[in-house]
């Protein structure tokens, strides 16, 4: 069920992707309705309209996304209707242009253009209202909740430039709108388009005075903040802004064809990608030798997104069907259309006469134990800001959105790799084991190392 936001007579649905970190919106009147920022898979967004007892009468980007391909362009195709875009993107469909100061009706809703550059170089924000008041303001990845849009996505050219605009239209937003203006980001749930981790669930203009970093610091400082707060983002981010600009093509969410043992292992030889959805710790207890761990119950998108070389033909094990179209449906989301091929069931029938390998699993408590019984190499691989925070004295740090390109430099040997919880430890830990390397996979919370007997350095 989505969460409903009700104000002066309209109605606000948030539709939801939690593995992106992301959120669209439908907004309506009673009869009529308007999307913004809507995902790839549109059928959420048509079931809404549905619930609602509603029709769509328009669609609005607030700029070309870049860490998901938008279900925008085809949404407004089928329903024959405005398909809003920021004026002077340089799209290669037909679309209806919104500049700054625009003011259109839709429905019974007045729907106000407000350019806010930062994010990107042709970002605009959304007042909705029943009124000349706005009840309501999109801000896509303009003012997030207690933080701003990351704006270091475009160009490192741009980047600076780009990070004075967003403290300028952070602050022109809280200076058009009422306080009592609820604020409507698409960013900022878990998505790496954040700039810095942001704060709650729900906010206001008003509130967003006394908590957002573009209102409380000066441009100057602000500037010096933001910059030296960036952190890597997802290799598959080049690729969304591309996407959005040419107009993606529709969906095809129907299954993909069963491979065998056989075809699996000729895959694997060829250099693609054979991807295991199950729960990380049966993948350590036995899985088809070259595959790669991606327990679908973390963030599988985003991280598989990452790492896989762009175009690399994708097989997908899993448990059920319904766990691969699951995950099949998260990757339409980042431009991953149509995996090769799916291999369900159990493992040994997958593998077929194919030995399994396997691994070791472990808890920070027997890493302690090991290093008390001699030396022990400890790998690292999350991110740079999460290292910094703090880390196991004489690991070894290779993110692990390094580590393809940097597994020279992990030493032969039993390697003991970790994360913050488990999950990107069980990724490293197949690429690992793919690539030959004694390993074991370190499944547990890393805030509480130092209390397992672990020495962890720490910032002074």
């Amino acid at each position: 069920m989505s969460d409903t936001i009700e104000k002066d007579g309209l109605t606000v649905t948030v539709v939801e992707t939690p593995s992106l970190g992301d959120r669209s919106y439908v907004v309506d009147d009673g009869a009529h309705a308007l999307v913004i920022d809507p995902q790839r898979d549109i059928d959420r967004v048509l079931d809404v309209l549905r619930d609602r007892g509603v029709s769509l009468a328009a669609v609005a980007e607030t700029h070309a996304h870049n860490d998901y391909v938008s279900g925008g362009l085809q949404l407004a195709r089928d329903a024959g209707v405005p398909y809003l875009v920021p004026c002077e993107a340089e799209v290669a469909y037909e679309r209806t242009e919104v500049c700054d100061e625009d003011v259109r009706t839709v429905g019974a809703m007045t729907v106000r253009t407000i350019g806010t550059p930062g994010h990107t170089q042709h970002h605009v924000s959304f007042a909705v209202g029943s009124g000349d008041t706005p009840s309501f303001v999109f801000t896509g990845g303009s003012m997030l909740f207690g933080a701003v849009g990351r704006t270091d996505l475009v160009s490192a050219d741009a980047t600076v430039g780009l990070t004075r605009a967003q403290h300028a239209s952070v602050r022109r937003l809280a200076e058009m709108l009422p306080d009592d203006t609820a604020v409507l980001p698409t960013h900022g749930f878990g998505s790496f388009c954040s700039a810095t981790p942001t704060s709650g669930t729900a906010s206001t203009i008003g509130q967003q005075r006394e908590q957002n970093p573009a209102l409380t610091q000066d441009e100057d400082d602000f500037v010096t903040a933001l910059l030296e707060g960036f952190d890597a983002y997802p290799a598959y981010y080049a690729h969304m802004g591309p996407a959005n600009l040419a107009g993606p093509a529709p969906v095809d969410l129907s299954p993909v064809e069963q491979a065998d043992a056989d075809e699996l292992r000729k895959r694997i030889d060829a250099g693609e990608w054979v991807v295991d959805l199950r729960d990380r710790t049966a993948f350590a207890r036995g899985h088809v030798p070259g595959t790669y761990s991606f327990d679908a119950t973390g963030n599988v998108v985003t991280y598989l997104g990452w790492l896989i070389p762009w175009g690399t033909p994708l097989t997908l094990i899993g448990d059920t069907p319904e766990q691969v179209a699951d995950v099949q449906r998260e990757l339409v989301r980042i431009g991953i259309d149509r995996p090769a091929g799916q291999a369900t069931g159990p493992i040994d029938r997958i593998a077929g006469t194919t030995p399994l390998s396997q691994y070791r699993t472990a808890t920070f408590a027997d890493l302690a134990q090991a290093r008390d019984a001699g030396r022990v190499h400890v790998l690292d691989v999350r991110r740079d800001a999460e290292w910094k925070d703090g880390h196991v004295a004489g690991a070894q740090h290779i993110p692990l959105h390094s580590l393809h390109d940097r597994l020279a430099e992990v030493p032969d040997g039993p390697v003991w790799v970790h994360c913050a919880s488990g999950f990107r430890a069980s990724i490293a830990a197949s690429v690992l084991d793919a690539a030959g390397k004694q390993v074991v996979a370190i499944d547990d919370d890393f805030a509480g190392a130092r209390d397992k007997g672990l020495p962890v350095d720490t910032p002074a």
